[in-house]
């Protein structure tokens, strides 16, 4: 089912963890399409570039099977992991702090892969917060 032009619902519940229940409920559902319409205009910001997701929404089995903390904004379909062929993590974090959109947290992960988040609520205004997850540790993105 597309939820925009280019992301589907079956992308953004896609988990590699196919014993576990991956079905988002009325609210997700309604997260993830408002996900969906963000990540289109991230798409538009990096110039048209693919956006590949790696995880977006997660029930609570495989949020747990993935190690996450169980107030991660992936369990309630509000953020999304994802690389960008020919973009390094570094490259999709800068044109996204460089644009005027209104991501919660922005988050270059492992230098491997870059997390986004939207408000958990529609309209809430955006904490706007940029990290670095790596070996090092969590830590603000300089």
């Amino acid at each position: 089912m597309n939820l925009t032009p280019h992301f589907t619902l079956e992308e953004l519940t896609h988990t590699d963890h196919r014993e576990f229940d991956n079905t988002p409920n009325e609210t997700e559902l309604e997260n993830l399409k408002r996900l969906a319409a963000f990540l289109e205009e991230v798409k538009t910001v990096l110039g048209g570039r693919p956006v590949m997701v790696n995880s977006a929404f997660r029930s609570k089995q495989v949020n747990d099977a993935v190690g996450s903390k169980d107030t991660s904004q992936h369990r309630i379909g509000c953020a999304v992991d994802f690389r960008v062929p020919q973009l390094t993590p570094d490259e999709v974090v800068k044109a996204i702090m460089a644009s005027d959109l209104g991501y919660d947290q922005l988050i270059r992960e492992f230098d491997r892969w870059t997390h986004l988040s939207i408000p958990n609520n529609a309209g809430a205004t955006p904490r706007k917060q940029v990290l670095i997850i790596d070996k090092q540790g969590t830590r603000n993105y300089a």
